[in-house]
């Protein structure tokens, strides 16, 4: 098997998007009975544009840097949760529906979100002791990942930044042969 390259511009986007990870980890939108944080918008985002690899690296790592920051107590969950979160989506898109990628988000973003509920539903019972004291918290999460999820799609897809993304990808690679 043949090992990937690394390149810078793989360094830089992997870094920025982790960055911006940890900034959306920082703050919340208050809603009644809990709180929405927009991380998922970047760990969808990453994921979509990124291989599988880097897209766990960006929202498992991310995600555990943010908490190591700002609420210790869910690092190891977040580092699991959004790291597989990320891994779905970016394995939808760029491997199962390589050839139809839009199509592949889409089922990566609802996958993930399946995931992302499902894991930190399963912290809380684990923390907390029980199901009737986790299973309040999950249709906020089930709200912030749609959001998330929506928000990438819409900024890949709609906003230009795949486009942006491939055309300097593809200048960067053009340069290194």
């Amino acid at each position: 098997m043949q090992k990937k390259k690394r390149t810078t511009l793989w360094l830089c986007v992997c870094a920025t998007f982790m960055a911006f990870n940890v900034i959306m980890c920082s703050f919340y939108i208050p809603v009644p009975g809990g709180q929405l944080y927009l991380c998922d918008a970047v760990i969808c985002s990453a994921a979509i544009l990124l291989d599988p690899f880097s897209a766990f690296l960006v929202g498992g790592l991310g995600a555990f840097l943010g908490d190591l920051l700002f609420y210790p107590e869910a690092m190891l969950a977040s580092l699991i949760t959004h790291g597989l979160q990320a891994l779905a989506v970016s394995i939808f898109t760029n491997c199962i529906c390589k050839k139809k990628p839009r199509l592949g988000s889409l089922i990566g973003v609802v996958a993930g979100a399946f995931i992302m509920v499902t894991g930190y539903t399963v912290w809380r019972r684990i923390v907390l002791g029980s199901w009737a004291a986790s299973l309040p918290v999950a249709p906020f999460e089930a709200l912030q990942a749609t959001i998330g999820g929506v928000l990438a799609m819409l900024l890949v897809w709609k906003c230009g930044l795949y486009q942006l993304y491939e055309r300097v990808r593809s200048k960067l690679s053009r340069s290194e042969h």
